[in-house]
């Protein structure tokens, strides 16, 4: 499990890196295609804009907030990945609001936004850092959504097959302890749930700032 792990950290710095260009192939060969429908279970939970996204990718759900009026604004520390969403922002027509910079350190004055989201975070989401930057970002009352975990659904072979795979990387599950208790410590009240997409199953983490 250890070598897993240790891979699959390997995967992610290059996929974020010099592979950026394969992402939207690998997310939708290990999701079928649902990756931006996972990620859009946050919706429900957006109080309004202005949104902060950390780790934004690609740009397919910030691209998603522009067109619903939220006023999105990305951070990543990818370039290659600010490549890719000021280039598809541009496309549609919306001026592309991104910061390189980490989440543990976020350039934006207190109370600037209105909630914050992450969908499919690596392990920063989970450092005391993230917490309290999230949580002096936000307004009173604002609210943060991350999106940690999915699990696909279905009794087909493939169905099967990314299952046994998300067990052996880790990718259906977190850490034994408390994952989220910096969360907790920075003042969130937390909820999680688990949300039903077609056969697929997606939880989310909803913390709100006092």
């Amino acid at each position: 499990m250890r070598f897993a792990t240790r891979a699959l950290r390997l995967f992610f710095r290059l996929l974020y890196g010099p592979f950026a260009w394969a992402y939207d192939a690998v997310a939708w060969v290990v999701s079928r295609g649902k990756w931006t429908a996972w990620g859009a279970a946050v919706f429900p939970l957006i109080p309004g804009g202005p949104v902060l996204e950390l780790a934004h990718g690609p740009g397919h759900l910030l691209l998603n907030m522009a067109r619903r009026g939220l006023g999105p604004v990305g951070l990543d520390l990818s370039p290659q990945m600010g490549a890719l969403a000021r280039r598809r922002l541009r496309r549609a027509g919306f001026p592309p609001r991104l910061v390189r910079a980490r989440a543990q350190r976020l350039p934006f004055p207190d109370g600037a936004f209105r909630a914050v989201v992450a969908t499919f975070p690596t392990e920063f989401i989970l450092d005391p850092a993230t917490a309290r930057e999230a949580a002096r970002v936000l307004a009173p009352g604002g609210t943060a959504i991350v999106v940690p975990v999915a699990i696909p659904g279905g009794h087909d072979p493939i169905a099967r097959a990314l299952r046994l795979l998300y067990r052996i990387t880790g990718q259906d599950r977190f850490p034994p302890e408390d994952p989220f208790s910096a969360w907790q410590a920075a003042g969130f009240s937390l909820h999680t749930e688990w949300q039903r997409i077609g056969p697929d199953a997606v939880l989310l983490l909803h913390a709100t700032r006092p």
